[in-house]
């Protein structure tokens, strides 16, 4: 294929992903978009396949063949509750993959046209020390956020005296091994940079807690993209260039959304994070009472009310609850109550986590609407029911300036006529705080499995109970 129709063709992968990004943006585009990027893919792999300098045929079948066969595996074991560590653990091979192209490019320098080994081009060991640094980072902080989100690890923020200094100490030898790098070109300064950038990468992502996990896993996301870009460069690839800088930036500024979504700088977050799975109260606290009840209280409720809101959480993920809750959203319909969904920008682990889950059971996207949309209808609202959610309907984050949480802009579910909450127990949310919302006068906990409790209230609902 000659360089001119090769260029040609990777305009069109190039046009092809940035429509695919633009129409990720919606939920009614998204489906389509997705075969749009793919596409895009297709016609780069097969571009790249047809270039002069690709001799290794059998070789690259082999590995497209394992490589597919693992992927399509996932695919179709993976349940959408794991969808946010499956993203953490794919963008650790990101990352792995940059290392070892780069490391191919310095011990093969003719191969890439970069010159020869010793004597490589001052500009290409600059874009391969970077793509090694971001790509090793990216491999291990993804691989502990796998950890957290799997629960293999703790969620807890972990800290030690003098982290940040640590931290900034590692960073001023990683530039300085660059410079070593760059000006003799040693093997091993090239491998202490691949060390140094491991060890960062466990060290920046185990301070930050499980209630900063979303930021993480969209920051991971943009590691990933500039470390694609950097081998991009040494590689000459103006696809793999675009492609990771798309990647990058778009990673990048849905870091900042999230982050906003949560009242919080990105510098703190990478910096410490907070929040951690800590069990709460599991009954009274002190002179505070629960009211509790069941699907015959709920649906009589809900039954005679004129409008629901239902908020969503990664407790209704895990349960697998979307399907039950949008049958019972529907019997509620019938009796002419209006319902509607409010998703927090950080509900779940991961950005367009809930989203996701409700147009997989099929719930109108007119129906489902973000917090700057439906904030100030709660008032308004006969009954608020909540599944599965915690940390993002805690008043204490606009009440009390204690609380690690305060600032985190949150639903106002308190406001609502009643709220129902849907929950195993009194425990507390990922960033580990007492929810004071458990015990107000208008609230009533039902302890229950969150797919359990909707199909009650169905049933409780069919049989008018309610």
């Amino acid at each position: 294929m000659s360089s001119n129709l090769a260029a040609f063709a990777f305009l069109i992968a190039s046009v092809c992903f940035i429509l695919a990004l633009r129409g990720l943006s919606s939920p009614t585009s998204a489906r389509q978009s997705n075969f749009i990027g793919i596409a895009g893919m297709v016609v780069a792999v097969v571009t790249t396949l047809a270039l002069p300098g690709v001799l290794s045929y059998g070789s690259i079948a082999v590995a497209v063949l394992i490589g597919g066969s693992i992927g399509t595996f996932i695919a179709l074991r993976i349940h959408m509750t794991a969808l946010p560590q499956l993203v953490a653990a794919f963008h650790s091979l990101v990352g792995l993959a940059a290392v070892f192209v780069a490391a191919a490019a310095f011990y093969a320098p003719e191969s890439y046209g970069i010159g020869t080994a010793g004597h490589i081009h001052a500009g290409s060991l600059v874009e391969m020390s970077i793509g090694t640094a971001i790509g090793a980072i990216t491999f291990t902080g993804s691989i502990i956020a796998f950890g957290k989100l799997q629960s293999l690890l703790s969620g807890k923020p972990l800290v030690f005296p003098g982290q940040h200094w640590v931290n900034l100490a590692l960073g001023l030898l990683l530039v300085a091994l660059v410079a070593w790098l760059c000006i003799g070109q040693s093997p091993v300064a090239f491998w202490l940079i691949v060390a140094l950038s491991l060890t960062l990468g466990v060290l920046i992502i185990v301070p930050i807690g499980g209630a900063d996990m979303p930021v993480v896993v969209s920051m991971l996301n943009s590691y990933s993209g500039w470390a694609a870009a950097g081998i991009g460069f040494t590689l000459a690839n103006p696809l793999l260039i675009v492609t990771g800088a798309l990647v990058g930036s778009s990673g990048a500024i849905l870091s900042y959304i999230m982050c906003k979504g949560m009242n919080r700088s990105f510098l703190n977050v990478i910096l410490g994070g907070f929040g951690g799975e800590v069990a709460g109260p599991q009954g009274d606290m002190g002179d505070r009472v629960v009211k509790q009840g069941g699907a015959a209280d709920a649906a009589f409720i809900m039954g005679e009310a004129s409008s629901v809101l239902i908020v969503p959480g990664y407790g209704m993920a895990v349960a697998q609850a979307q399907h039950a809750l949008r049958e019972m959203a529907s019997q509620l319909k019938n009796r002419n109550v209006t319902v509607r969904y409010a998703i927090h920008p950080v509900a779940g682990r991961m950005p367009g986590h809930m989203n996701v889950l409700l147009a997989e059971a099929g719930v109108p996207y007119e129906d489902v609407l973000e917090l700057d949309e439906i904030n100030r209808d709660f008032a308004s609202t006969d009954v608020t029911f909540v599944i599965g959610a915690n940390d993002i309907t805690n008043p204490a984050a606009k009440t009390d300036k204690s609380s690690p949480i305060y600032g985190m802009p949150v639903l106002n579910v308190e406001e609502s006529g009643t709220v129902l909450f849907v929950k195993r127990s009194l425990a507390s949310g990922y960033a580990g705080v007492d929810n004071p919302l458990f015990y107000r006068d208008n609230t009533m906990m039902l302890f229950a499995d969150a797919k359990k409790m909707c199909e009650d209230i169905i049933k409780a609902l069919e049989s008018g109970r309610h």
